[in-house]
């Protein structure tokens, strides 16, 4: 038996759980088993797969994408520049144990949001500076696209919201939220920009995938913006996390 499984704090109605029970069952993948590890102090982590030799990897989600690499002995190249993990590789050799750790997050990105872009997409507001910015950040800068990040303090980040007006919204036609703001169940809630002057060559991309519609995106559609949920980027990196693990077994 092979062990997958995701850990972080509080882990409560995961997505990882559902999709990769749901994929072993139907692709008839047998002999591996996919579960929450929910660990509050993240040195409890080593104890986790230290005594289990049947664990072969892991998904990480907030608070220990990034405390979790003092636990990790090498980097993929994209985990390394973004400095947060959320797929690990255990590999044992003779009574070694070593892990490697990944970011599909920005790979899951990537894809879900290139073939939306168009040549007037050349500068992009990036809304919040926290956990889940890092991989937006890192695939903004591989693609060319410059940024600025939005965030309520200046000290996190290039403007704050107050801050953004007419000539700034005309300038960045591609917005992401990588904000929290929305998230189900606070469904009335959106950030606060000013969406009046959002017109039909803005892009706006919201990590956020429950609700399927936010009000974030639903404001950019009522200005004929084309909009884009995280429900795509989590199954790209779903799929890229399967596939790492899979040539580790």
């Amino acid at each position: 038996m092979i062990k997958l499984g995701l850990i972080g704090f509080p882990l409560g109605h995961s997505f990882s759980k559902n999709y990769y029970l749901k994929k072993f069952e139907s692709e008839a993948i047998e002999n591996v088993e996919y579960d929450l590890y929910s660990i509050e102090d993240i040195n409890l982590f080593q104890d986790l797969f230290g005594n289990d030799d049947k664990f072969k990897g892991f998904n990480v989600t907030i608070p220990h994408k990034q405390s979790v690499i003092d636990f990790i002995d090498e980097l993929s190249i994209e985990a390394k520049e973004i400095g947060a993990v959320n797929c690990i590789t255990i590999h044992r050799k003779d009574e070694k144990v070593s892990l490697k750790g990944y970011n599909t997050d920005a790979f899951g990105f990537e894809r879900s949001l290139t073939p939306l872009l168009e040549n007037h997409h050349q500068r992009a507001l990036v809304l919040g500076n926290g956990g889940a910015a890092k991989a937006v950040l890192y695939t903004l800068t591989k693609l060319g696209i410059s940024y600025s990040i939005v965030s309520r303090s200046s000290e996190n980040g290039d403007m704050t919201y107050s801050e953004l007006n007419q000539e700034t919204i005309a300038n960045h036609t591609l917005i992401i939220n990588c904000s929290p703001v929305g998230t189900f169940p606070d469904i009335d809630k959106c950030p606060d920009i000013p969406y009046e002057y959002i017109t039909d060559k803005h892009l706006l991309y919201d990590l956020i995938y429950n609700p399927e519609e936010t009000l974030f995106l639903k404001h950019g559609r009522a200005r004929k913006a084309n909009t884009k949920n995280g429900y795509e980027m989590l199954l790209l990196q779903a799929e890229k996390n399967w596939e790492i693990w899979k040539n580790n077994f």
